[in-house]
Formats: structure tokens, sequence, C-alpha cells
């Protein structure tokens, strides 16, 4: 079983951006969407990305925090961009810049359309444990709230959040963020 320990944080400033190695563009979608998470019929998200002349299906399971069961398979750009278009119920758009730190890799997904504005750093780990750099652009982990995983951006972008979305902190005082 693949496993993924991602850490996810907003952003303090913008001297990152100053870091930058690459960067690319992404538009994924969602085959089992946060619908289905959320009513129960469904025990992972399944989604299209595609980047470039690239795509593939990625199924990561639905638990909330650091580490999820997560499976990606590569398919044919053609299929990939069917699949967007004929099966998916939105279409999510960023640009990921990859920046290094210490030898660690940051990838920062500045989010497009109705989630421009958003802008959220992942680094992946070998173990939930694991120590890394925290650069001064590093802002707050916000790895457990559910709003900020890719699949309920395209249900409720941050263009509809308010400021107390925008700025809470306590997972366990937001209703309805639990998918």
């Amino acid at each position: 079983m693949g496993i993924e320990i991602e850490r996810k944080f907003l952003l303090a400033n913008d001297d990152w951006r100053g870091a930058v190695t690459s960067t690319r563009h992404i538009a994924q979608g969602y085959l089992v969407d946060v619908r289905a998470l959320r009513d129960g019929t469904a025990r992972a998200s399944v989604r299209v990305r595609i980047s470039g002349d690239d795509a593939w299906l990625n199924i990561k399971s639905v638990e909330l925090g650091v580490a999820r069961a997560e499976y990606e398979l590569p398919l044919s750009l053609t299929d990939g961009q069917s699949m967007v278009e004929t099966l998916c119920n939105g279409v999510l758009e960023k640009n990921r810049h990859h920046v290094e730190i210490e030898g660690w890799l940051f990838e920062i997904d500045e989010f497009l359309g109705t989630n421009s504005g958003l802008i959220v750093a992942e680094i992946e780990l070998p173990d939930v444990h694991a120590s890394f750099p925290r650069p001064a652009w590093l802002g707050r982990e916000v790895s457990s709230l559910a709003r900020y995983y890719n699949v309920n951006l395209i249900e409720r972008p941050f263009a509809d959040w308010g400021e107390d979305e925008r700025n809470a902190i306590d997972v366990q005082t937001l209703q309805g963020d639990r998918t």
C-alpha cells in the first residue's frame, strides 16, 4: 500500500518566490468527489491530474491528517483530458512551484480561478515524526483542516470563504470541516 506523509502550511510571506527552481501548471478534476466522501458512500477521493504532457489517476484515502493511503497510476494525455472533460464535476487549477531548502522539496501550490489568493506549501516526509527545515516564509500548519484539501476546494472554493474560515485555527470548532 502506498502511504503519503505530507504536511501542509499557509505562507507567512512571499520570500519563497526567490527560491523557486521550477513551476508547472496543474489541472485536476475528481471522479469521486467531496459529496461522496461526506455522505460516506466513498472511502477515497479519485482524481485525474494533468500537467503538461502528463496525466495520471490519483486515489487518496479520506482520513484527515498527515499520513494517508495514496496510489498514482499513469494515464495517456488523451484519456486524462477526456476524463476531466466528461466525468469530472469541475476542475481545480493551480501553479505548483518547487522550492528546495536544505535538501527538502517544498511544493507550493498557488491556486487559480475561484481559489485565487490561496497559496499552500506542502512537504512530503519519510515518516510522521521527521524533522524538516522551517523557513521564515512557512506559516501556520493546516494539515488537518479539510477545507484546504484540494477535493474540497472544487465544491467550496477559497473565494466563498468568510474571514472566520480564513483565520480559524482550531479544527474542532469548525462545523462541517471534516470531509
